[in-house]
């Protein structure tokens, strides 16, 4: 992700000193020398953003336009691009937020030179070859994979499936072909950006063998539940992506989310709890208890599994 750059439009800071006390500052006591005319601009020939800022219009429009290049441009080269989809697709609400945070050296390096072997971006202009993405191989989809440790732990334990893993979190996709690289895990690869976008543009039918979405975000405010992830509509699209039998396995512990989950689930007609009695599921031994599950536990939260196969 490109870090916001200063931004030099931006007026200059007030003196302190005005108005505290009656003391006011050379600005306020000196007589106005400049009159506007009826285009905008002063006397001087400045227009009034100019005299305003101290900076021309001209150099104002090259540091936007410098700006919007930057935001638009990967922040390493050959690596995830900044906003894959770009605006050839419309804007919607999402759920997720974009983290910006430190990239690590090791982190930036496995991005400049694992991303072209095993990542992809997520621009909704082609569709994927899973057989040929994963030589073959059975293919989970993972929305949301966080720094990547039980990513990697699930792929290492399960060479014989192919685990395609998105996320927006720029460390954590290093993080994660890092770890793939170190542990020989060839089963791995790393998508950068909108998961729905994925599915409903880059995806056939019928071609995903299950789908994991481990502790997403839960947007615990009222106003922010239409952000949730787990919708009937999200589930119309998966369903139509998942193979019959296909496993879909959420987790949160965010007892209202989970509660949504297990609701909007069950209503769904194409898909079936694995309980025969319905509801929650024991953690199954293939899903790592990550760092930050354990330190929820830690605090007391309350984990739960759904366990739902595609009918």
């Amino acid at each position: 992700m490109v870090s916001e750059p200063l931004n030099p439009s931006a007026n200059p800071p007030a003196d302190r000193t005005a108005g505290r006390s009656g003391v006011s500052s050379p600005a306020e006591t000196a007589p106005e020398t400049t009159s506007r005319t009826s285009t905008g601009a002063t006397s001087s020939g400045a227009t009034a953003s100019e005299a305003a800022s101290g900076i021309p219009d001209d150099l104002r429009a090259a540091s936007f336009e410098r700006q919007r290049r930057l935001r638009q441009e990967p922040r390493f080269p050959g690596g995830p691009a900044v906003d894959p989809a770009g605006s050839h697709h419309e804007r919607r609400i999402r759920s997720f937020q974009p983290r910006r945070s430190r990239v690590t050296p090791g982190q930036e390096d496995a991005l400049m030179r694992l991303w072209p072997t095993w990542g992809l971006d997520i621009d909704g202009r082609r569709v994927l070859d899973l057989p040929a993405l994963f030589d073959g191989l059975p293919v989970v989809l993972e929305i949301g994979f966080g720094m990547g440790e039980a990513t990697a732990q699930m792929a290492a334990d399960d060479p014989g499936t192919g685990i395609l893993a998105v996320d927006v979190h720029t460390p954590g996709q290093g993080n994660l072909l890092g770890l793939a690289e170190r542990n020989g895990l060839s089963n791995i690869r790393v998508a950068n950006g909108d998961a729905i976008i994925l599915l409903r543009e880059m995806l056939k039918p019928d071609s995903l063998d299950g789908l994991r979405v481990y502790f997403p975000d839960p947007w615990p405010k009222k106003r922010h539940h239409k952000r949730r992830l787990i919708q009937p509509e999200f589930l119309d699209l998966v369903a139509q992506r998942l193979k019959p039998g296909a496993l879909v396995h959420c987790a949160t512990d965010w007892e209202p989310y989970a509660e949504q989950m297990l609701e909007v689930l069950t209503a769904h007609p194409l898909f079936e709890n694995t309980l025969p009695e319905g509801g929650y599921a024991p953690r199954p031994a293939f899903r790592p208890l990550t760092r930050f599950e354990g330190q929820g536990l830690d605090k007391g939260h309350v984990v739960h599994d759904l366990l739902f196969t595609r009918r």
